[in-house]
C-alpha cells in the first residue's frame, strides 16, 4: 500500500546492550544451526533451526488436504512486503526478514537510529513526536516492532511461520519501492532504480525459501514455497504449507514514468518488462502507485501525506495532480491539501495548487500505453491489481476485462472505491480488506457479505506489513471480548499462545498487531468481536484466490467473428484526410474508427459471412458515443430482432451479453447520441461465447 498514518507516542529510555553480549550472540550464530528436539514425524518443526531464534508459540500439526467439498482451506494475505527493507534505497525500513548471520543481525535498527533515534527522520515523519526510541532490537525489543512503528521490520521469517501455523495458506509478497522517495530520503546505501530493487527483492525471496529449506533438510522441504501457477499453489496448500505468490507494487514499472505528460517508455519496454517479471515468477502487479505515470492515474492520498505525495508527483513528473468532477458514484480519495514539510522541496515560485471540493476524481485514467500493458498482462495470464488506480483508470480496466470475460483482477488492501466491489466479483476477481482493527474489519466484512454469498466466494486480508500504513492498535487488557491465551486455531488442530522473541512477549490485547506473528491473534480477535461467520469467509479465502488465479490461467480469448467482416452504415463522416468508413470499426485496431453523420438515427451493420450463435457484442466508443442504442440481430439482413438495448450509455467500452441467438448480421442501431457529434466506434467485437 505504502501509506502513512501519524500517531503520537512517548518513548521510554533505551536499554544498553553491551558489546560483549552482541559479540556472544554473533559467535553463537557462527556455530551454525542446532538440532531441535522434534520427533521425526513432526514434519512442521525444523530439524535444524538457528539458535538463538524467535519462538513460534504454536503447538499442533498444521492442517493438510481438502475439506469434504474438495476445496483447500486457509487464510489469504493478498498484500504483504517481505523485502521492503531493500526498497527506497535500503534504509527506510530497518531490519531484515532473515539473515545468514542470524536473528541478531536480522532484527537490528538502521545505523543512523543509534543511540537514541535522534536521526530516525522517517520515524519522526510517520509517527510524530521527536522520533526518539530505543533502537535495540534483539533481544530486548523495547520499542519495536510496534503497531505504530512504521520504519521497523515486521516480517521476520519466524513471525511469518507463526501465521502459517495459525492457518494462513497464501501470502502475496509484493516487491515494492519508489524511486522518488528513495532519491529525496536522507539515508540510503544503494541506487534508486526501481527495477533494480525489484530484481533484488525477487532474488532474496528465493533466498529466503532456500534458507528455510535448509532447516528442514534440503531443497523443497520447507513450509515456505514460492509458486508460479495455481496448480502448484493448490498442491502446496494440500500439503499443509504456505504458497507464496510474487507481485509488484511500484510507481514506475519498466521505467514507465511520464514527464510533463510525455511517456518515458514504449510498448517494447512494456513487453520486455512484463516478460522479465514473468520470468522472475511475478504473477500479479500494480500498474501505478502513488504517482501518475505513463500507464495510469492514481487514487489520491489525503491530508498532509497527500500534499507530500503531490509534491513527489511534481518532482517526479513535472506536474501536480489534476482533478475533475466525477461522472459516477465512484470517486477518488479527497485530495490532500494540508500543509506538509515536503513543500520546501519545491522549486522557488512553485506551490501545490488549490482544488475544488466538488472535483474529486483524477483527470488521468488508463492511458493507451496502460491499456497495452493491461492486454499484455492478459496475454501472459497475469492478475491485475486495481488498488491505487484512479477511478477513471479502474473503470476502463474493468471494461477491458469484462469485454473479454477475463477474471484476473485483484483488490488486495481496500484502495479501490468500494462501489467497484460487485463488478470485481462479477468478472471473477478476488477482494481482500486492509488489516483494520477487528471492529472496523468486521463492519466492512458484513457490509459486503451479501455479495460474497451471491457469488459464492471467500474473503481475504491485506496486512501490508512493512508497507508504512499502520496496523490495529491494542483494544486494551480490559476490552470486551478480548483475546484469551492460549486459544485454538480456526481448524481446531493447533493451540496458539502468546508470541515471544528474545526477552519480549507480545499480547494482541495490549500491543496490537505489532508484527506478522500476531496475525493469528488478530483473526481470533475478529472471531470474538465479529463472529465465526466472518472468520469462516476468511478461511475460504485460499480456495477463492486459487479459483480466480486458475480461471485466469485457463482463460482463452474468444474468436471475434466481426474481425475483418464486411460492414456498411447509414452514413460515414466525410474528411479529406482520414477515412471514417464502416470497415474501420472491424479492422482490429484502435488506431482507426467509424464515425457517422451528426444525427440521432444512425446504424452500423456487420455481415459475419455465415450464421453463428451470437452471445456477446463489445463496443469501444470514441468520445462520440451512443447514450441510447440497441443491438439487433438477423439471419437474412431483412428481419431484425433486438437482442440488447440501453438508454443510459456512458461511452467507453461497453459489453452487451444476452442469450445466444443465431445471426449472420449484427446491427448497432443508434437512437440517441451522448454528445453533439454523431456515433463513433473504434472497434466492434462479436462473439459466440
Amino acid at each position: 500500500m505504502w501509506a502513512v498514518s501519524r500517531t503520537g507516542r512517548t518513548y521510554r529510555g533505551r536499554r544498553h546492550v553491551t558489546v560483549v553480549s552482541l559479540l556472544f550472540l554473533v559467535l553463537v550464530m557462527a556455530l551454525g544451526p542446532t538440532p531441535s528436539s522434534a520427533a521425526g514425524s513432526d514434519w512442521w518443526i525444523p530439524s535444524a533451526r538457528p539458535a538463538p531464534d524467535s519462538q513460534i508459540g504454536v503447538t499442533g500439526e498444521p492442517f493438510k488436504g481438502v475439506d469434504a467439498q474438495g476445496e483447500v482451506r486457509g487464510f489469504v494475505d493478498a498484500h504483504d512486503h517481505l523485502m521492503a527493507n531493500e526498497g527506497f534505497g535500503g534504509r527506510l525500513i530497518c531490519g531484515k526478514p532473515f539473515s545468514e548471520a542470524g536473528i541478531a543481525d536480522a532484527l537490528k535498527d538502521c545505523p543512523e537510529h543509534y543511540p537514541d533515534g535522534s536521526l530516525a527522520i522517517f520515524d519522526y515523519i510517520t509517527r510524530g513526536g521527536d522520533g526518539k526510541h530505543d533502537p535495540v532490537g534483539w533481544p530486548t525489543f523495547k520499542d519495536w516492532p510496534a503497531h505504530d512503528s512504521l520504519t521497523h521490520q515486521q516480517n521476520y521469517y519466524a513471525w511469518v511461520e507463526r501465521a502459517w501455523r495459525g492457518g494462513q495458506r497464501v501470502l502475496v509478497n509484493d516487491l515494492v519501492t519508489n524511486g522518488v522517495i528513495c532519491s529525496v530520503y536522507f539515508f540510503k546505501d544503494r541506487g534508486c532504480d526501481e527495477m533494480t530493487s525489484i530484481r533484488l527483492q525477487a532474488k532474496l525471496t528465493y533466498d529466503l525459501q532456500a534458507y528455510i529449506d535448509r532447516m528442514y533438510g534440503g531443497t523443497g522441504k520447507g513450509w515456505f514455497r514460492i509458486v508460479t501457477d495455481s496448480a502448484q499453489a493448490r498442491s502446496v496448500i494440500e500439503q499443509g504449507k504456505l504458497a507464496v505468490v510474487l507481485g509488484v507494487e511500484t510507481s514506475e514499472p519498466f521505467g514507465c514514468k511520464q514527464i510533463l505528460d510525455i511517456p518515458q517508455c514504449s510498448k517494447a519496454d512494456i513487453d520486455a518488462g512484463l516478460d522479465e517479471l514473468y520470468g522472475l515468477g511475478v504473477r500479479s502487479m500494480f500498474l501505478c502507485h502513488k504517482f501518475d505515470n505513463a500507464l495510469c492515474g492514481v487514487r489520491f492520498d489525503e491530508g498532509g501525506l497527500g500534499t507530500a505525495i503531490n509534491v513527489g508527483q511534481f518532482l517526479s513528473t513535472g506536474t501536480f495532480w489534476k482533478t475533475e468532477k466525477c461522472t459516477g458514484p465512484q470517486h477518488d480519495n479527497p485530495i490532500g491539501t494540508a500543509a506538509s514539510a515536503a513543500e520546501k522541496d519545491l522549486p522557488a515560485g512553485v506551490a501545490v495548487p488549490a482544488y475544488a471540493t466538488d472535483a474529486q476524481c483524477n483527470t488521468r485514467g488508463l492511458t493507451d500505453l496502460g491499456e497495452y500493458a493491461v492486454r499484455g498482462m492478459m496475454k501472459r495470464k497475469m492478475m491485475l491489481e486495481i488498488d491505487h488506480m484512479s477511478v477513471k483508470a479502474v473503470g476502463r480496466a474493468l471494461d477491458i476485462l469484462e469485454a473479454d470475460s477475463y477474471p484476473g483482477v485483484i483488490s488486495s488492501h481496500s484502495w479501490m472505491d468500494l462501489n467497484w466491489t460487485e463488478r470485481v466479483y462479477g468478472v471473477g476477481g478476488f477482494i481482500a480488506q486492509y488489516m483494520h482493527g477487528s471492529e472496523g474489519f468486521t463492519a466492512e466484512a458484513r457490509r459486503t457479505k451479501a455479495l460474497r454469498d451471491k457469488y459464492g466466494v471467500g474473503y481475504g486480508y491485506g496486512t501490508d506489513m512493512n508497507g508504512v500504513g499502520g496496523w490495529p492498535a491494542p483494544r486494551g487488557a480490559d476490552a470486551p471480548n478480548k483475546v484469551t491465551y492460549p486459544f485454538r486455531s480456526v481448524d481446531g488442530g493447533s493451540v496458539i499462545d502468546r508470541q515471544t522473541t528474545g526477552q519480549r512477549t507480545w499480547d494482541l490485547n495490549t500491543d496490537g498487531a505489532a508484527h506478522y506473528g500476531l496475525v493469528p491473534d488478530w483473526i481470533e480477535d475478529i472471531r470474538l468481536v465479529g463472529g465465526q461467520d466472518v472468520v469462516d469467509d476468511l478461511f475460504r479465502g485460499a480456495e477463492s484466490y486459487l479459483d480466480t488465479w486458475g480461471a485466469t490461467e485457463r482463460h482463452r480469448a474468444g474468436v471475434d467473428l466481426a474481425r475483418g467482416a464486411a460492414a456498411t452504415a447509414s452514413s460515414a463522416e466525410w474528411n479529406p484526410f482520414t477515412s471514417y468508413a464502416p470497415g474501420r470499426a472491424v479492422d482490429g485496431t484502435r488506431d482507426t474508427r467509424w464515425a457517422s453523420d451528426w444525427s440521432d438515427d444512425q446504424w452500423l451493420r456487420i455481415d459475419l459471412g455465415d450464421t453463428y450463435l451470437v452471445k456477446r457484442v463489445t463496443l469501444d466508443w470514441e468520445r462520440a458515443y451512443g447514450k441510447s442504442y440497441r443491438i439487433e440481430l438477423s439471419t437474412d439482413g431483412t428481419t431484425w430482432r433486438t437482442a440488447w438495448s440501453t438508454d443510459s450509455g456512458d461511452g467507453g467500452l461497453d459489453t452487451a451479453r444476452f442469450d445466444g441467438s443465431p445471426a449472420r448480421y449484427v446491427r448497432i442501431h443508434g437512437l440517441g447520441r451522448g454528445t453533439g457529434w454523431g456515433y463513433s466506434l473504434y472497434e466492434v467485437g462479436v462473439y459466440g461465447s
